[in-house]
């Protein structure tokens, strides 16, 4: 044999070999055991309520003759919008007037979004709250998801205490301790809900919208008597009739002051945010709720409080998003609202200077998740000996279980997961979508796709590509490195 030849054959036989040892083999066993089904209006974005208010030049930003960003909530798959925020209860903005709920309310039409709407509570008028909620409840009952009544009430700044004067109606009975003003502000929120009652007949509520996410590491402790504001208020207001859901507000890298892009990217797609983070959330403040016989929204979430410039807005956040919607929805959520602040260029959808509005690649979680989170959660079991950073969620919807794998490996010694999906009367044709950015960039912000087509202000055309047949209830994959896969299993 020539020199040359076997030169050639030895450089492909390692090739080989690099490419079989950077892969890692993981099996998902799918349980035949439907749960809960994902709500249609799961995936969502959450604005302030100063956003309802005309602009300078007496323009609504939620209009239903805003086309663009109509087209934009609908190409992305927003389904829930929340209004609220710390401009709901802020005295220096006004509140909106029936005007304006009627421009955002035929945006929501136009835009097929239901709306979490939120009156005002500090320094508050309940009967001027209970005749919003009234005009709002008799107009637009059917695309009103419920009623919020204040926001982040958990915090030091929301109560009053010597020296600090806000509501003197919720006060901390133990000054420089958040905790303690929790009975006043259940006494308060009270008599608000009873006052929007009386006239709003029929109205669902929702909160408390607590702040803190204590006690995840670098949060602030707001606790009363050693329980979180929502697990307090699900226990008090449950009995009540009126309370479709509770609420909590959840930023797990918490404030994006001097946080580097590396430790960002490194941050958002770790194991460590998923067990020490969201877990620790969960066992202390979301799993009470649901033993109280109810679920919970995150009405404000993102990664970092004001984004992290470069990762927050990078391809990274797609699968940080895509994670964190899966997560939610199979630990029981109603749903997951993004916050879009006052137009902060690392949010979801943002207004440029010249007034257009645009998207970061957190879109793509989105749509990603409209795909392949439609139908009931369904267990899985994940055998990773490998222990690859790989995270599987499953879906069973009428005919078929859609199986959503992400693999968060990244770097130079990143591993490609070989993954076998196992589910009993799997049959046919395998179908997937692949969520990814040129070259596994994670700070890309351009060039990223899911189906093989980019999402556009014009549209998305995306579309399945179809795998081998499944054999014997399981079917392999493939998942490079920083991307997510969207398989599509035929069941009985």
């Amino acid at each position: 044999m020539k020199p040359k030849l076997i030169c050639l054959i030895a450089f492909w036989l390692c090739i080989a070999v690099l490419c079989a040892s950077a892969q890692s083999h993981v099996t998902v066993d799918i349980a035949d055991q439907p749960g809960v089904a994902i709500p249609n209006d799961f995936a969502g974005l959450s604005f302030e309520s100063s956003n309802l208010n005309p602009d300078k030049q007496g323009q609504h930003l939620f209009s239903p003759d805003n086309k663009p960003l109509i087209d934009l909530f609908r190409v992305i798959g927003i389904h829930n919008l929340r209004v609220g925020g710390g401009t709901a209860d802020g005295p220096e903005f006004k509140i909106p007037g029936q005007a304006d709920i009627d421009q955002l309310f035929g945006f929501a039409k136009a835009a097929d979004v239901k709306v979490i709407y939120t009156v005002r509570l500090l320094n508050g008028n309940a009967q001027q709250d209970a005749a919003i909620a009234q005009y709002i409840q008799q107009h637009y009952a059917s695309q009103l998801v419920c009623f919020q009544i204040g926001n982040e009430p958990d915090w030091h700044s929301f109560h009053t205490s010597p020296g600090h004067e806000r509501d003197p109606r919720i006060l901390e009975t133990t000054p420089e301790i958040p905790g303690t003003a929790y009975p006043s502000f259940l006494k308060e929120w009270r008599d608000f809900a009873a006052a929007i009652d009386a006239t709003a007949r029929g109205a669902k509520f929702t909160g408390p919208d607590t702040g803190s996410d204590y006690p995840v590491p670098g949060t602030k402790n707001t606790d009363f008597e050693g329980q979180s504001w929502t697990e307090r208020f699900a226990h008090d207001e449950k009995g009540s009739g009126n309370l479709l859901f509770v609420t909590q507000h959840d930023y797990p890298g918490q404030s994006a002051a001097g946080v580097a892009v590396d430790t960002a990217v490194d941050s958002m797609l770790s194991a460590t945010w998923p067990k020490e983070r969201y877990q620790v959330l969960f066992h202390h403040v979301l799993e009470p709720v649901e033993r109280e016989g109810l679920t919970y929204r995150m009405t404000e979430a993102n990664d970092y409080t004001g984004g992290v410039d470069g990762a927050s807005n990078a391809f990274v956040s797609a699968l940080w998003a895509l994670d964190y919607l899966h997560w939610h929805a199979a630990h029981g959520a109603a749903g997951v609202n993004f916050h879009n602040k006052s137009w902060i260029f690392t949010d979801t959808i943002y207004r440029a200077g010249d007034g257009t509005f645009h998207f970061n690649p957190k879109a793509y979680a989105f749509k990603a998740f409209e795909v392949g989170g439609q139908g009931r959660i369904n267990p899985v079991s994940i055998n990773n000996d490998d222990d690859i950073n790989l995270t599987a969620y499953a879906v069973r919807a009428n005919h078929e279980i859609y199986v959503t794998l992400i693999n968060k490996e990244h770097g130079p010694r990143a591993r490609t997961a070989s993954v076998t999906l196992h589910a009993a009367g799997v049959k046919g044709e395998v179908e997937s979508m692949s969520l990814e950015a040129p070259g596994a960039n994670l700070t890309a912000r351009e060039g990223i796709t899911f189906g093989g087509a980019a999402i556009t202000q014009g549209g998305w055309n995306g579309h399945w590509n179809k795998l081998a047949q499944s054999k014997d209830d399981r079917t392999t994959v493939l998942v490079p490195p920083a991307s997510a896969l969207v398989v599509k299993l035929a069941s009985k």
